[in-house]
């Protein structure tokens, strides 16, 4: 693998690490449901995209198949988690909270 992609692969890496630990830590902080579901529908799929492109980058680098679960993931996630937060809100709302 060349340098360069070992190095945006590895800052891929940490900034997807980085963005899933803030978002737990603003799950943990945040007072109330609608904030939390914020932190933790932003950032979990920041974090997991920013995994997932560099999990593409090293197995396209070694000659692998270009990432076609990888894209689908992606896909799955960036579609899923609106409805997700949407119903946590619903459902929050129908609480009182």
């Amino acid at each position: 693998m060349a340098p360069v992609l070992e190095v945006v692969a590895t800052a891929l890496l940490v900034t997807g690490g980085a963005f899933l630990l803030i978002g737990a830590i603003g799950v943990a902080r945040f007072p109330d449901v609608l904030t939390r579901m914020h932190a933790a529908g932003l950032a979990g799929t920041l974090g997991i995209g920013a995994l997932l492109l560099a999990s593409m980058l090293v197995f396209a680098a070694e000659g692998h198949e270009p990432g076609v679960r990888e894209l689908a993931i992606v896909l799955c996630i960036v579609l899923v988690a609106p409805v997700a937060s949407l119903c946590i809100a619903r459902a929050a709302r129908r609480r009182g909270e």
